[in-house]
């Protein structure tokens, strides 16, 4: 009989003359948790099958040759006397379900199977099956099961209440109480009243086929040995009445009587007060006393069971081993209580470092480990022996004395290294002697390549915090150029290291180690203290009033106080607020937006500027961008770098600048090496701008030499007379180039020529250019690719093919995109070419020189020449 608890374990037969529905059953419902599932494709054996094992359910097909579902259920119904048939019928035929409820089937499930349906039915049905069952025998089985043992059970009664022990009486058909003593009540309380018909599953006294099975050998032990108790005590855990688990020791008698059903009594020990010892005694065994961490024991077997773990997985295992420099000398001075609190606050603070998938464990004395799983980048070990380092950076409290600690550490990796715990942490160990031997303070890879990058690394960071100290660190100044003066505006503060050894060094190579170790804020608040002093001179030495851009990181906002740290700055030097601008980038604006704006709304009101650098390579959002109280969007290089050459880069500049136009911002182009991409920064309306082509950084010295000797950009092409009618001549043969020179020399135009595309794009940057020939064949692309880029940076210009190269094909397609003009062939005619130079002159000044498009009144429509002529 199955428990009402546990319906996996109900019996369940599968009848049907086709095996593949029988698999397909069969796999469904033992990958849901029944166990005890048996199959037949014969029908005619079901009744003799379900006569001598009792099935919970049979799931019965009606459509099969010998024997049909309907006479199988009227061969059933004599095992089933009040006519409750546990039968559950497969049908794809609607109208044989009514006939299969009249024959006693009690529900049904429909082909082709639905899993869901199907396994909702066989529940519905079991638990169905279990409540008739316990309806019509439960009532009948306990009453006659208490009359029979009122007289015997109230024998029991006093001596069972008397001991302190708990006392289960257990009747081993049902697996249900019969009887308990007030023991079994005070331990998982419950009134008596409440435990009596439960199962012994629900308390946790054992599944009823644990239970059978119990007192199946309990009977046969009898039979052999004598008395029917268990010759052994069990440890389980019973579920008190409040869901807590009660540990226990128990053992078995079984009660015989002849004629009468069988009944098991349990006697129960709470043996809580023992685990708790045992406990203790593990946790002693396997947790350092002073620290708590796991000690050398534990630490070695989580190795093992890491690694096992890591076998068949893309991981690695790193093992720091970390050794407390000049703890010795520590101990020695202060105590041996001081440097027990120190163990303890240091292994405090080394278990904030690590993950919760890590492990960190005391190997004994002033020797610590930590074990990390990572991916395969060695970094990760690296950044926690940072996060190490770095928690001893603060001073340990011990007994009213400031005490300030470093480590040496070791690192081995899995399975880099080697792939046993004990080889992983001796290797460790032994890059951790490497490092006290380097000087302290520091950590090491076992394996010597590993070391290479580490100790480069390591040497910076300890020659940066070196270099704050001895003043190694200067600033250079770039000029920054209006574009509309053309004279200097202002400067940008740039960082440089003057490295004892390595001469000056760039920010790309130092910057990202400030960064790592926090060094950043610190910097940073020099810098800006420095800028201010250095205004202070120029305006004492005659170079007079420079504004000074200084950058300002994104942990500035985090960690420092930014607004202060400004104010503090320009009152001891004394400078006009309005000569110190900040430049940030749009990940220190985002990173606390709030907070920033909050900031930079009090730096503002002061007088100072505020400027977004590397604009459009962060993730700024416009919406954010008009509640930031900026001034400047500083254009980034990657966009400056093609402007002459690339569209797209072109597109993005002038697109910055539009916006930002509309914003009432300035904008700021940084990173301009040549005259091109000035006119073409110049002719995209940009305000300012920085870069190699006006000036390198400088000292500050060299810097003033410059403001004062009033150095600035070089005017327009064309900006102090008329611009002249502009033609570029484009084409790898140096002698066509010489004929069309020659021949378009005596109207007057100004004439450009090309060898290629690149020069092309330089030409075109640095002059207006109306009309431009080129030749289809071209190094480096061809002519109508050339022209469409063109097209796409010099919207206004008049195209032209002039080519041998007859190719229609790709020339059509260009002028239908509407990149090209005209198409003429070589060799030309010099007349009818000259003149239909002319006219594209002409057609240009008709477009773009009185403001009306061809065809509107007072235009000449009809005058231009046909799309595609030969100049003969």
């Amino acid at each position: 009989m199955i428990s009402h608890t546990d319906l996996s374990h109900a019996r369940i037969l599968v009848v049907d003359d086709q095996p593949v529905n029988l698999e397909l059953l069969e796999y469904l419902l033992t990958s849901t948790g029944y166990k005890a599932v048996s199959s037949t494709t014969d029908p005619r054996v079901v009744a003799g099958w379900h006569a001598a094992h009792r099935y919970d359910l049979i799931i019965l097909d009606l459509q099969m040759p010998g024997m049909s579902g309907f006479d199988v259920m009227e061969a059933l119904k004599p095992l089933e006397p009040d006519g409750w048939l546990p039968v559950l019928v497969v049908t794809a035929q609607p109208d044989h379900k009514m006939r299969a409820f009249e024959s006693g089937a009690r529900d049904f499930i429909s082909k082709p199977f639905d899993p869901i349906e199907t396994l909702m039915r066989i529940r519905n049905m079991l638990e169905m099956r279990l409540l008739h069952a316990r309806e019509r025998s439960y009532n009948a089985r306990l009453e006659n099961t208490v009359r029979e043992r009122t007289a015997e059970l109230q024998r029991f009664r006093s001596a069972m209440d008397a001991t302190a022990d708990a006392i289960f009486l257990l009747d081993t058909d049902s697996a249900e109480l019969v009887d308990v003593n007030e023991g079994a009540c005070r331990m998982l309380g419950y009134p008596r009243f409440d435990m009596l018909g439960q199962t012994a599953s629900r308390l946790g006294l054992g599944t009823p086929e644990a239970l059978r099975k119990q007192a199946a050998r309990l009977a046969d032990f009898a039979a052999a040995v004598g008395p029917a108790r268990a010759p052994e005590l069990s440890e389980l855990e019973l579920m008190r009445s409040d869901l807590m688990a009660v540990p226990v020791e128990l053992y078995w008698q079984l009660l015989q009587r002849a004629g009468q059903p069988t009944v098991m009594l349990g006697v129960a020990r709470d043996i809580s007060e023992r685990r708790q010892s045992e406990e203790l005694l593990q946790r002693m065994a396997h947790y350092d006393s002073l620290t708590g961490l796991p000690n050398r024991t534990l630490f070695f077997r989580t190795l093992g069971d890491t690694i096992a773990l890591a076998q068949d997985k893309p991981w690695r295992i790193a093992v720091l081993f970390i050794g407390l420099d000049r703890f010795k000398s520590i101990n020695d001075s202060l105590g041996t209580a001081c440097g027990d609190d120190l163990l303890r606050q240091f292994s405090n603070r080394l278990v904030q470092c690590v993950r919760i998938r890590d492990t960190a464990g005391r190997l004994g004395g002033d020797e610590f480990a930590l074990i990390l799983t990572m991916n395969r980048d060695q970094q990760e070990a690296v950044n926690a022996a940072a996060d190490v380092r770095e928690a001893l950076r603060q001073p340990f409290e011990l007994d009213g004395q400031q005490a300030v600690l470093s480590a040496s550490i070791g690192i081995a990796l899995y399975p880099d290294d080697a792939s046993d715990p004990e080889t992983l942490v001796k290797y460790a160990d032994t890059a951790m002697s490497r490092a006290k031997q380097a000087g302290r303070d520091g950590y090491r890879f076992f394996t010597a390549g590993m070391n290479v990058q580490v100790l480069a690394r390591l040497d910076m960071e300890l020659a940066l915090r070196r270099a704050f100290d001895n003043r190694e660190l200067l600033l250079h100044y770039q000029p920054k150029v209006n574009l509309n003066t053309g004279v200097i505006c202002g400067v940008e503060s740039l960082l440089r290291w003057q490295r004892p050894g390595f001469g000056l060094v760039y920010p790309a190579e130092f910057v990202p180690v400030l960064e790592d170790t926090g060094l950043v804020v610190r910097v940073g608040g020099w810098i800006i203290d420095t800028a201010c002093q250095q205004i202070a001179a120029w305006l004492a030495d005659g170079t007079g009033p420079v504004r000074v851009a200084v950058n300002v990181a994104s942990r500035q906002f985090v960690e420092g106080d930014l607004e202060q740290l400004v104010r503090s700055a320009l009152a001891r030097h004394q400078v006009p607020p309005e000569l110190l601008e900040l430049e940030l980038t749009e990940t220190a604006l985002m990173s606390n937006a709030e907070r920033t704006i909050t900031v930079l709304k009090n730096l503002k009101a002061l007088g100072m500027k505020v400027a977004i650098d590397d604009f459009g390579t962060g993730y700024s959002s416009l919406a954010y961008l008009q509640r930031f109280p900026i001034d400047k969007l500083k254009i980034d290089i990657a966009f400056v770098r093609e402007i002459t050459t690339n569209p797209n880069d072109a597109a993005i500049a002038l697109a910055i600048i539009s916006m930002a136009h509309s914003l009432k911002l300035q904008v700021i182009a940084e990173g301009v090496e040549t005259r091109a991409q000035l006119e073409a920064l110049r002719r995209s309306r940009c305000d300012e701008i920085q870069g190699y082509f006006f000036s390198r950084p400088v000292a500050p010295d060299e810097l003033g030499r410059l403001v004062r000797a009033g150095r600035s950009l070089p005017p327009a092409p064309g900006a102090a007379s008329q611009p002249p009618q502009t033609l570029l001549i484009v084409d790898d043969d140096v002698n066509v180039l010489a004929s069309l020179h020659r021949l378009f020399r005596r109207d007057g135009y100004q004439i450009l020529t090309a060898a290629n595309p690149i020069e092309a794009f330089e030409l075109l940057a640095l002059h207006a250019v109306q009309v431009v020939v080129c030749d289809q064949r071209l190094p480096l692309m061809s002519g109508t690719e050339f022209l469409s880029k063109v097209k796409e940076m010099y919207p206004e210009t008049i195209r032209i093919i002039l080519s041998g190269y007859t190719g229609l094909e790709a020339v059509l397609d260009s002028i239908n995109r509407g990149a090209i003009y005209r198409f003429y062939t070589k060799p030309w005619d010099d007349t009818q070419l000259r003149d239909n130079i002319r006219l594209a002159f002409h057609h240009y000044w008709l477009m773009h020189g009185s403001g009306r498009l061809v065809g509107e009144p007072g235009e000449d429509a009809t005058a231009l020449p046909p799309l595609i002529q030969e100049a003969k």
